[in-house]
């Protein structure tokens, strides 16, 4: 725990060198690609600007976006580290040449790991009048860290409510008076050797990881509208390997999950259904693919090419309506999965429960209609926030985690690390308070 906890503030600390040296790459490791953005800061200090987190996007400036194929990563973890290294490495070169820069630091983010949330309380009585930075940092060691397993690592720790004596729903504490400070604070762990392998690729390609977050967090800070993080709202990001799952509210998350199957998957059917290869697959699902048919689709017939040299066999054609046929039954699979992910963490507590469907593997047509239906809830498409400079092409669904770790970078949350904790409050305690906390505290 010691450990990850100084690495954790060293990368901290590397961001704010890099960010002073004004620039840094954000890197989105995904099972279908790899995008990069290069960053330049202006040096003015967002949160200045005093229109909230993330209307002070003046702070910085998209210079450099590339993207490739992902090699080597499947549910959203790398499985063969020789390829995701080169797919990497041609990722940020690109991203460096089209921004006339070298890059030496990058913040990564990724899916899948089998993420684990946690909701932990503290209290403490205040030492002085009014509270101060060591209050706060004592009330978040007074936490009771659950034993959350051997080779697992806290990938984010954020306070996510203060009350003092019997004021709740604080979002910062310091400077009020009081005598009693309590904290709820959202843990997520994840398996360890995922981020060491991410870390060792990053490595490899001579870079330094000044950061790493959970796609599935940076995905809901970029498609989520403020009022929906202010209100509760789920952020559902289909990616192509893993699609990963965040709720949050009071502009904090407070649980986050991933279900192993993503658009790669509707892909595999696809292919495996009409006997083709994965790029023809690719290519039908993402011209011709939809989840509802209708009268018209049995009439609609779409050419599939082969390459397989038998004239006959690669001239075939199949009716829309089978397409759907194929792809309708993965899809309802992984809603229902997320259905039932969401009613663990008793998403149906909260005050308002929007849903944000976001990710490449959102812009299935028909999807949202479906997952109305499956989820019970009303769902909305959701497009990342637009952030200055960045190309065109880079501004849909599937690029909500890249622009969504370019936030995270400019305006981090406050988390356990980044206040001096007192070293001998790090051993795992007691596991008081079940997942569910937020069902008490809202």
């Amino acid at each position: 725990m010691i450990e990850l906890y100084e690495s954790q503030r060293a990368m901290r600390n590397m961001r704010k060198a890099a960010m002073q040296r004004g620039v840094i790459a954000i890197l989105d490791v995904g099972s279908s690609k790899i995008a990069c953005l290069v960053l330049r800061f202006d040096g003015t200090d967002p949160a200045e600007d005093g229109v909230g987190s993330l209307a002070g996007q003046s702070g910085f400036r998209v210079i450099g976006a590339a993207t490739t194929r992902s090699r080597g990563v499947q549910f959203g973890e790398i499985t063969a580290m020789g390829e995701t290294e080169r797919a990497v490495r041609t990722a940020v070169q690109a991203a460096q040449k089209m921004a006339g820069i070298r890059v030496d630091h990058v913040i990564a983010c990724f899916s899948g790991a089998q993420p684990a949330s946690y909701g932990l309380a503290g209290q403490v009585e205040i030492a002085g009048v009014t509270v101060d930075e060591q209050d706060v940092a004592r009330v978040l060691s007074a936490c009771d860290v659950p034993d959350f397993g051997a080779g697992r690592e806290v990938l984010h720790a954020q306070p996510v409510n203060f009350a003092l004596d019997h004021r709740s729903g604080l979002i910062d504490p310091r400077g009020q008076i009081g005598h009693e400070l309590s904290c709820d604070m959202h843990m997520l762990t994840v398996d360890g050797q995922a981020i060491q392998n991410l870390a060792y690729a990053v490595r490899r390609c001579d870079l330094e990881l000044a950061g790493i977050a959970s796609s599935s967090y940076v995905s809901g800070i970029s498609a989520l509208v403020e009022d929906e993080q202010e209100l509760g709202a789920a952020c559902i990001d289909m990616g192509g390997g893993a699609t990963g799952l965040s709720i949050f509210i009071k502009k904090h998350m407070i649980y986050a999950d991933s279900v192993r199957m993503g658009g790669d998957h509707v892909t595999q059917d696809i292919s495996m259904g009409l006997q083709v290869p994965m790029a023809t697959a690719e290519r039908i699902k993402t011209f011709y693919g939809g989840v509802v048919a209708t009268g018209m689709d049995d009439r609609e017939m779409i050419e599939i090419g082969g390459e397989t040299g038998d004239w006959e066999h690669d001239r075939r054609t199949v009716s829309r309506a089978e397409l759907i046929g194929i792809m309708r039954p993965r899809v309802e699979e992984i809603l229902e999965e997320v259905r039932a992910r969401l009613d663990v963490a008793g998403f149906d507590h909260l005050p308002s429960r929007q849903i944000v469907l976001t990710g490449g593997a959102s812009q299935i047509p028909g999807l949202d209609g479906l997952a109305t239906k499956i989820l019970g809830q009303q769902v909305r498409l959701g497009r990342p926030l637009r952030v200055h400079g960045l190309p065109q092409a880079a501004t849909g669904p599937g690029f909500a985690s890249a622009v969504g770790l370019c936030l995270f970078a400019a305006h981090p949350q406050d988390e356990w690390w980044d206040f001096d904790l007192p070293v001998d409050r790090y051993p795992a305690r007691s596991f008081k308070r079940a997942v569910q906390w937020f069902r008490d505290n809202w």
